[in-house]
């Protein structure tokens, strides 16, 4: 059994970063030491940063960004056209699509997939919300832009159903985007291709 070389607070700091996505123990043990060296300039800063962010940081009762003020940036900026939203499954998603910059459109979070065998059902995911914000009425499209997976195009229909006799066009991506394959980790041109070829569903 290894010996113990630091305090438990490092450890702590240890343990905490490497349940960030993309850090494994080894990855977290050299950006703690790094984040020490560099105490003042990074860890410092980092540690009041992230206070900030825990108490300032909110999910948007309109369309489930997170930002820091609600409804959120997104939600209201005008220069957008709030006429025609994009679904996706995760705030990664929404990120995503941004950094391509292909459509200036507004955004709507489900929080997940449908998933039976996970126990995931419609009442645990936003499309209730969904279906409300389309109900309001100033929704020509919506664009379903979720995952190319099994659970993403079962999602995708069980929206597209409940939209039916709305007076919408529901479109969807284009399946440039790979079958198993998630947005988050797609280059911005072929998510801007994705967006510019979508279809009808």
């Amino acid at each position: 059994m290894a010996k113990r070389v630091t305090g438990p607070e490092i450890e702590k700091l240890i343990q905490l970063l490497a349940k960030v996505p993309g850090l494994g123990p080894r990855s977290a043990r050299r950006a703690a030491l790094h984040l020490i060296k560099k105490k003042d300039q990074l860890l410092g800063p980092l540690g009041h940063a992230m206070g900030e962010a825990y108490d300032k940081v909110k999910i948007c009762s309109c369309c489930g960004n997170v930002d820091t003020i609600d409804p959120c940036t997104v939600c209201t900026d005008v220069a957008r056209d709030q006429s025609v939203i994009i679904v996706v499954e995760d705030v990664s998603d929404l990120w995503a699509l941004e950094r391509a910059g292909a459509m200036n459109a507004a955004y709507h979070v489900l929080g997940g997939t449908l998933s039976p065998l996970d126990g995931i059902g419609p009442d645990d995911l936003n499309i209730k919300g969904l279906i409300d914000r389309v109900a309001k009425g100033g929704v020509r499209e919506i664009i379903i832009a979720v995952n190319a997976t099994v659970e993403g195009q079962t999602t995708a229909h069980y929206i597209t159903d409940h939209l039916t006799g709305l007076d919408i066009k529901t479109t969807r991506l284009a399946h440039g985007v790979p079958v198993g394959g998630e947005l988050d980790y797609l280059d911005e041109g072929t998510l801007s291709a994705a967006l510019r070829a979508r279809t009808t569903i």
